[in-house]
């Protein structure tokens, strides 16, 4: 009886205690699945923030003038920065014929601005639009000139058109613009019977310039072109060189130092001194020049060939002491030219030329 009872003590302990420990695994069981139900409530009500394209702020040039033919810059500016995967703007002209610009433009992700190209065509004013998700901005009005135009070679031209053999015309060469800094080399050229210089400078801001253009005597009529080129462009003109109808004297005189002065030497016996008629021109073949020459008294010669060099006189030429006061004697020379066919030129002379007197000759 005792040991029943004692039994039944036993087995009603071990149930208790197993009671107690699934009522502690229920309320475990309990608490785990409301944290898990809480954690699983709270991260279903935090909400994902919604995805935002900027708008455009502004569409602004480097500059608001540019030259045709050049480019400029311009820059599109957002309301904030570009989401992933980044933004598209479209851009266009106001005047595609003024301006143009490419498009679309791509705006990286993060970046908040961007940078384009802006050609200018020609002259006119146009303005540059961008335009992203239905938002859009305009730029500054941009003006385009036109290009300056580079200088070329206009034309060639000659005053006269027409000359006696011997005698010399004037050149024009005249560009189509003004010439640049440090001038126009214009390059010239021309033949027989011409004689013309090499080139001729344009100044600076100029748009012309002159040359001097020399011929020879001819028997006939001849026909030369003087040639022009500057620039890629080249220009020409035709000068009639024509036979004289009259006989025509010159000449010039050439010292041992400078021009049109003279010195006497050689004891008062000798000028040295150059007289050159080969610019002389008559109808026919010219066969004579006759000199004078004079200060005092007058001498003279007559010579078969243009040229008279070092001619003969004596101390007659000059006064008689003392020099004035300017240090020399002014002489007359003159020049008369006869053709094989009987033409006789007017006389021609040169009455300022100076003569300057060896110390010691003919008393001075």
């Amino acid at each position: 009886m005792m040991l029943l009872r004692n039994a039944e003590f036993k087995r009603g302990r071990f149930l208790l205690s197993i009671n107690r420990s699934a009522a502690r695994f229920v309320s475990l069981a309990t608490t785990m699945v409301a944290v898990v139900a809480i954690v699983q409530c709270g991260g279903s009500s935090s909400s994902t923030t919604p995805t935002t394209t900027p708008a455009i702020s502004a569409v602004t040039l480097s500059t608001t003038s540019i030259v045709a033919g050049s480019s400029g810059q311009g820059t599109v500016s957002l309301t904030g920065a570009a989401p992933a995967g980044g933004a598209s703007v479209s851009l266009s002209s106001s005047n595609s014929a003024v301006a143009t610009v490419q498009t679309p433009l791509a705006i990286q992700a993060g970046a908040s601005s961007v940078t384009f190209t802006v050609t200018a065509v020609a002259a006119g004013t146009a303005t540059i639009t961008a335009a992203l998700n239905g938002n859009s901005s305009q730029s500054p009005s941009l003006t385009v000139t036109a290009r300056p135009q580079s200088a070329v070679l206009a034309s060639i031209s000659l005053s006269p058109s027409t000359v006696v053999g011997g005698d010399q015309v004037t050149g024009t060469a005249t560009l189509t613009a003004a010439a640049p800094a440090g001038g126009a080399v214009v390059s010239l050229s021309g033949a027989d019977p011409l004689i013309v210089p090499a080139s001729v400078t344009v100044p600076a801001g100029s748009t012309s310039a002159t040359f001097i253009i020399s011929t020879r005597t001819v028997g006939g009529t001849i026909s030369g072109t003087v040639m022009g080129s500057y620039g890629g462009a080249s220009a020409s003109a035709v000068l009639s060189v024509t036979r004289p109808t009259v006989a025509t004297a010159s000449f010039g005189v050439t010292g041992p130092t400078q021009s049109e002065t003279c010195r006497l030497v050689n004891s008062g016996n000798t000028i040295d001194c150059t007289f050159n008629g080969s610019t002389s021109t008559a109808p026919g073949t010219i066969v004579a020049w006759d000199w004078s020459y004079s200060v005092a008294t007058t001498f003279g010669q007559s010579t078969a060939g243009p040229v008279l060099t070092m001619p003969s006189v004596d101390c007659s030429l000059v006064p008689p002491p003392p020099m004035p006061a300017a240090g020399w004697l002014t002489m007359i020379v003159t020049l008369k030219v006869h053709d094989n066919l009987g033409n006789v030129s007017a006389e021609v002379s040169h009455k300022d030329v100076r003569l300057l007197v060896e110390a010691g000759a003919c008393g001075f």
